[in-house]
């Protein structure tokens, strides 16, 4: 433990390879032609660091706490690819309110998923089909007025 500075010195280097990793993989996430979808990537990467890496995981949300989802964004911080996916979203007029909350709204509901397969209430199946009708429900519930009434008789039309 000398190496980092002791034991506080330590988890910052663990809480920095947490956030470092986070961000490589969800950084990799391509954009495609309809930015509807793009909301949906971070998706996958985020929930298989999690389990891959769930010591790592745990430091990063664990205790210590190394990321903060409500302070400044900046370029390392793991939010920023879905921030990126949300204001491309943003340029079809089809959300309101600003990035920033619609992309803490999504985190909170992978981070929620990935913490309940970690701690063995839900299996792989189960949490799939949850996170793809969560992430639709957030995505609809930021829908501006006009664009809500259109999902939302869309999906009661037989």
């Amino acid at each position: 433990m000398n190496v980092f500075g002791g034991r506080v010195g330590l988890i910052g280097a663990l809480c920095d390879r947490a956030v470092a990793g986070l961000f490589q993989d969800l950084s990799t996430v391509q954009t495609s032609a309809d930015p509807l979808a793009d909301p949906y990537a971070p998706a996958d990467p985020y929930r298989h660091r999690g389990y891959r890496r769930s010591p790592l995981y745990t430091v990063l949300f664990g205790g210590a706490q190394c990321f903060d989802p409500s302070g400044e964004v900046d370029a390392g911080d793991p939010i920023r690819p879905l921030l990126a996916a949300i204001d491309r979203v943003f340029t079809m007029s089809v959300l309101a309110s600003e990035a920033t909350s619609i992309a803490l709204s999504i985190w909170a509901t992978l981070h929620g998923l990935v913490t309940l397969v970690l701690a063995g209430a839900l299996d792989a199946a189960t949490t799939e089909t949850a996170l793809r009708s969560a992430i639709h429900a957030t995505l609809r519930g930021w829908a501006t007025p006009a664009v809500f009434r259109g999902l939302h008789d869309a999906e009661l039309a037989p």
